[in-house]
């Protein structure tokens, strides 16, 4: 799934690009997640401004009055061409402007692309209402992470794979922060010290910043807009190394299951 480093990757490979265009022609392919929510030729004629991300959404303005919120979904990406080819049975969104088109293709077609009349305004304002903060607002920080972790008795993972705390940290970038925080995954969320929680904020900020540097992860179909893929995956300590040696202590690294997702640590260096 696409989560936060990909989703901006993904806006920084087309949105000067697409910036200031003018749209051409709208397409739409089979149904997703939700009805666009406008008449396609509404869009026609309008100028595109730019484009902004919160967690995993894009906000692109398209005229004066309102814009298009998108969503990757499970696994969608965006590619941004001058003369793309025919659109093939996963691209279900075509945005053709006098820069170039930007197609959404989503095979299990959990993505989506949403009108809304502004940010603040109904669908958007539903759809980003339980958002926590972005891991790089300066807001994020220890304290806060301890105070909304409080009385918490989900696991520690489980809590930031929720994205009320903070965005971002999905299940690959939460698996290697909490192994540099030193924290075990299924610790209770509500058991985190104030220190460790400074040390888990610092971390998340500095995985994620990485994440962003390397240009994502892609562990099957994740391309940016270029089509280029990303490289975390090669630099990850603990995820996807189940038996294989904790770099810091040799231990080997365990996998389990958290909420049907993966969870990789090193039982020596993460304690509870």
């Amino acid at each position: 799934m696409p989560e936060l480093p990909e989703v901006e990757t993904t806006r920084r490979s087309f949105a000067d690009r697409i910036q200031g265009a003018r749209v051409l022609a709208v397409r739409l392919g089979k149904p997703l997640r939700w009805p666009l929510g406008c008449a396609p030729e509404t869009l026609v004629g309008q100028s595109v401004g730019a484009v902004a991300r919160r967690g995993k959404y894009l906000w692109m303005p398209v005229g004066a009055r309102g814009g298009l919120l998108l969503h990757l979904g499970m696994s969608g990406s965006l590619a941004f061409e001058a003369t793309p080819a025919e659109p093939g049975p996963h691209a279900h969104f075509d945005l053709v402007t006098t820069s170039g088109t930007l197609r959404l293709v989503d095979p299990r077609r959990f993505g989506a692309v949403v009108w809304s009349a502004a940010l603040d305004a109904d669908p958007a304002a539903r759809l980003l209402a339980g958002l926590g903060l972005e891991p790089f607002d300066p807001a994020f920080t220890g304290a806060h992470l301890h105070a909304k972790l409080r009385g918490r008795r989900v696991a520690i993972k489980q809590a930031l794979l929720a994205g009320d705390v903070v965005v971002g940290a999905g299940n690959i970038y939460a698996c290697e922060a909490l192994f540099e925080a030193g924290i075990d995954p299924r610790t209770p969320a509500g058991r985190i010290s104030r220190p460790r929680c400074e040390r888990l904020a610092v971390a998340v900020r500095r995985i994620l910043g990485q994440a962003l540097e390397l240009g994502g992860t892609t562990l099957r179909d994740f391309r940016d807009a270029h089509g280029m893929e990303g490289r975390f995956q090669r630099h990850a300590k603990v995820y996807g190394r189940a038996g294989q040696p904790c770099p810091s202590c040799a231990t080997p690294v365990r996998r389990t299951v958290q909420g049907q997702r993966s969870t990789f640590y090193c039982p020596h260096c993460q304690r509870r």
